[in-house]
């Protein structure tokens, strides 16, 4: 057994999982897998948008004055996974479109599409704006593979209900 942090989490992982899997079943030794998966995670670009503050407040990230403002002025936290595997706090668009714009100006500074054209929108609990995004991915990328997930309930607890999170190969983690 082999462990290799992949410096993402939840869906962002399925990327690497999938070529994993394809290696392994074309029979590559689990040795060069893992070595692959180290080469390539920082490829994984997850850029996501939070719906409210309050997960943020709760959970240590914000302080409770940030969050009041925050409130009051519309404005939906963008937030990435960096080189490290942390979260960083990015931009704070305001309003829901606004956020959906931004999270396509960062994929399309960053998309590869040479390597890779899956790209992952994941949502909790808000399959409309989910949709409502991959409209807007296949308009601007139309060569993109688009899928949706939905968050799971650990990383949603800790981001609250209406993130929407734009996934993909490319290079700006």
């Amino acid at each position: 057994m082999i462990c290799v942090d992949t410096l993402g989490a939840t869906l962002s992982e399925m990327l690497l999982l999938r070529e994993a899997i394809d290696m392994q079943r074309k029979g590559t030794d689990i040795e060069t897998v893992a070595a692959w998966i180290e080469e390539n995670r920082l490829k994984v670009c997850v850029w996501f948008v939070v719906d409210t503050f309050d997960h943020l407040h709760h959970g240590g990230r914000v302080s409770a004055a940030t969050a009041a403002v925050g409130t009051m002025l519309n404005i939906k936290p963008m937030l990435h996974i960096d080189a490290n595997g942390k979260l960083e706090n990015t931009s704070k668009p305001r309003g829901r479109k606004r956020a959906m714009l931004t999270l396509l100006s960062k994929m399309e500074q960053g998309w590869n599409s040479d390597f890779s054209k899956t790209v992952t929108i994941v949502h909790a609990d808000d399959s409309q704006g989910a949709e409502e995004l991959k409209r807007l991915v296949a308009q601007k990328f139309p060569k993109a593979e688009i899928e949706i997930g939905d968050l799971g309930p650990v990383i949603g607890a800790h981001t609250g209900p209406g993130l929407l999170a734009l996934i993909y190969w490319g290079n700006n983690r």
